[in-house]
């Protein structure tokens, strides 16, 4: 059994749980978060109403749809730095420039990056039901600049749902 996080005993930190769309970024970060004493914020949330009617069209946001939704989730970061509140993030942060956006809010910001093949992401997509469309995973794909080792903690998805979360939560634990 993973030991729980004692918030007494460590400092605050801010985390940002990423990957394509259909990766598992809602469901696992809430479980992580859960696990780990911090709050959970689903960035899709802050999408303004334009960006999500595109996604539900199946037009690719660009990046100056995203740059707002982008500085807004950075300033929840900011906001609970400063608080020195833990929280958690779930956003697509798909390129390193969205990325970087986002580490305005945290230079610290710690990354989990849910790493999966197409054929397993696409399969999971086709058994949910959300806005946005399967077929713009292709798209997401090939927006996808994977961070390396040096940038993000990478969890393979592939495995079972508790095995993910123990790999985050242990993955976490070891940056204490």
């Amino acid at each position: 059994m993973t030991k729980q996080f004692d918030q007494r005993h460590r400092q605050s930190r801010r985390i940002l749980i990423m990957g394509v769309s259909g990766s598992g970024k809602s469901t696992i970060g809430e479980a992580v978060a859960e696990k780990t004493g911090c709050e959970y914020i689903d960035g899709d949330q802050y999408h303004p109403p334009a960006n999500i009617e595109k996604m539900t069209k199946g037009v690719p946001l660009t990046d100056d749809d995203r740059q707002g939704w982008l500085e807004a989730l950075a300033d929840l970061f900011a906001q609970h730095r400063q608080e020195n509140k833990s929280v958690m993030i779930g956003c697509s942060g798909l390129k390193k420039s969205y990325r970087d956006i986002l580490r305005q809010g945290d230079p610290e910001l710690i990354i989990l990056f849910l790493d999966g093949s197409y054929d397993t992401i696409l399969q999971r997509m086709e058994e949910r039901q959300h806005f946005f469309s399967p077929q713009m995973l292709r798209t997401q794909f090939d927006t996808l600049q994977a961070p390396g080792s040096d940038e993000a903690i990478s969890i393979d998805i592939s495995k079972s749902f508790d095995s993910v979360i123990d790999q985050c939560v242990s993955e976490l634990e070891a940056l204490d």
